[in-house]
């Protein structure tokens, strides 16, 4: 039994992006949802290009705004993708042969990220399996604030899809820096309402551990230059989540 697909993409200032994630979908997906949290660049106009669903709602928090995509959309079968991400052409094939008689209620994929320019395949990045194409009536978007994660409700095998969802991360080293600082705060704020605590000791352990498993059990080495920036950021993403979360607990 063939099944229709919503795709649905959360967005802000991403004109960057999201024409490339638009473009990709279609002839693949029946329905684009965006919901947008108030941009202030041409996303919207970009957007209006398309035969795009746009809708605007404040954003709450990345599981929240996505929740309440997966909500919006027409269709049971959902497509879930970030605006920064686009289907590869071994990708859409397997997402239209599945459509036509899906034997699973959620699919995974492999993510291939690029890193200013260059395509990671260590630190961890790659594969970086995730599940994004799911029968809505059997999933939703769970985890911990920013580290969002589409999950099956109850118990169910996962199907598998063949290529690449390609996640365009970070154009400069800048921009992974702004990124750290705005996912550092989101993080240690949930931790801080969850009652986790933070200190000198525990800052310094989790950084070198983050660098360690990174560069070294993740083997970044081998990704060279490229490699020591991710695993040396991703130890100063730790640092600024633990050392903003005992700000928290000074202030409270």
């Amino acid at each position: 039994m063939t099944v229709k697909i919503s795709a649905v993409v959360i967005t802000f200032n991403e004109e960057k992006n999201i024409e490339r994630c638009l473009l990709s979908l279609q002839g693949v997906v029946d329905e684009v949802v965006v919901v947008d949290s108030f941009s202030t660049d041409k996303t919207e106009e970009i957007c209006k290009k398309f035969n795009v669903r746009f809708i605007q709602n404040p954003f709450e928090g990345h599981i929240q705004q996505k929740n309440y995509a997966i909500a919006a959309a027409k269709n049971d079968w959902i497509l879930s993708l970030d605006a920064d991400e686009a289907l590869t052409d071994t990708l859409k094939k397997s997402i239209l042969t599945t459509k036509e008689n899906p034997k699973f209620k959620a699919y995974k994929l492999n993510r291939s990220t690029n890193y200013c320019g260059h395509w990671v395949k260590y630190c961890g990045w790659y594969p970086d399996t995730k599940t994004r194409m799911v029968d809505r009536n059997f999933a939703k978007w769970q985890g911990s604030n920013p580290h969002d994660r589409l999950d099956l409700i109850g118990s169910g095998e996962i199907g598998f899809l063949k290529g690449d969802l390609l996640h365009f991360s970070y154009y400069t080293e800048q921009d992974h820096l702004k990124q750290i600082e705005f996912f550092g705060n989101i993080a240690a704020r949930e931790l801080f309402s969850k009652g986790e605590k933070s200190g000198p000791l525990k800052i310094t352990v989790k950084v070198v551990a983050q660098f360690i498993k990174s560069y070294f059990i993740k083997l970044g080495i081998l990704d060279g230059k490229t490699g020591f920036t991710i695993s040396r950021l991703s130890a100063f993403a730790t640092y600024r989540k633990y050392k903003i979360l005992l700000n928290l607990h000074r202030q409270k």
